[in-house]
């Protein structure tokens, strides 16, 4: 099912998601052909004001970020909408499952969901050193002497969703926000509080930090960038990238996401973690 297929789907609330700090219904979708997916939809009347994101809607933003993903060659977001629902006007994005041989198809009962895998461990440990394949985030140290480390598997399409954090500037990219599809895909869910103007970055995928960009994310900030273009004066011709995030953003946070590419393409490297705010978001699984 593809965004265009979300906004003409007929939804059916099946649920509220007890755990979301905000209103996530469980829907399901039939698209006009008959087929059935779930989604996850989040109206905005049901969002709650944040003192450090004042202006417009989480949908929104939860949109443009699946905008930016496709325009970059990512593609980690699920498909997302802006559409009306029940509950008002909202995003609606394709449910992630890890059921297998369903990917994300209504089942009999929804509570048979399950939760997928996580790329980020709590690792205990006597020795100094890491499983192989794991690069370290957070250490601390038990009472009885072990180290615990918050650790992340050191994968090419998990660096890439570094890369694209860095993008979007996400201040919330918690291990239960990275997600395993039924084919093994990785994707990424929960971009309301990303593409701020001020940088506040918090991430759990702090592995790669001050290591040279992947080859292939260079190449997807190029692309990103020649989509994005240059910042227009009012009134003048505009991308259609540019011009759907103006629907989505204010102009002065697509101007940040503009510079946040060129930084990252002149610097050529993962960012480091910042001192001037919390760099890891709480709790971090």
């Amino acid at each position: 099912m593809r965004e265009s297929d979300l906004v003409g789907a007929e939804l059916t609330l099946l649920g509220r998601l007890p755990d979301a700090s905000n209103t996530a219904l469980l829907t399901d979708l039939r698209a006009a052909d008959g087929r059935r997916r779930y989604g996850l939809y989040k109206p905005i009347r049901g969002e709650r004001p944040l003192w450090d994101f004042p202006d417009g809607f989480l949908a929104h933003r939860e949109v443009a970020a699946y905008l930016i993903s496709e325009a970059g060659g990512w593609r980690v977001v699920p498909p997302t909408a802006l559409r009306d629902g029940p509950l008002g006007v909202g995003s609606v994005q394709l449910w992630v499952t890890a059921t297998p041989g369903e990917d994300g198809t209504p089942q009999a009962d929804p509570r048979n969901l399950r939760p997928v895998p996580s790329e980020v461990d709590v690792i205990v440990t006597t020795s100094r050193h890491l499983p192989a394949g794991y690069l370290p985030v957070l250490t601390g140290q038990q009472s009885a002497g072990s180290r615990v480390v918050i650790a992340h598997a050191d994968t090419p399409e998990l660096a890439s969703v570094a890369v694209f954090d860095a993008v979007l500037n996400n201040s919330d990219r918690k291990a239960s926000h990275l997600l395993r599809d039924a084919g093994n895909r990785l994707w990424g869910v929960d971009h309301g509080v990303s593409l701020h103007v001020q940088d506040k970055l918090r991430t759990v995928l702090w592995g790669w930090r001050g290591q040279p960009l992947p080859a292939a994310d260079v190449q997807r900030l190029q692309i990103l960038r020649a989509a994005l273009g240059s910042q227009t004066e009012p009134g003048s011709d505009q991308s259609g990238l540019v011009a759907a995030l103006a629907e989505l953003l204010t102009r002065a946070e697509v101007a940040a996401l503009q510079r946040r590419v060129e930084h990252l393409l002149s610097t050529g490297v993962f960012p480091e973690p910042p001192h001037e705010w919390p760099a890891v978001p709480w709790p971090p699984l």
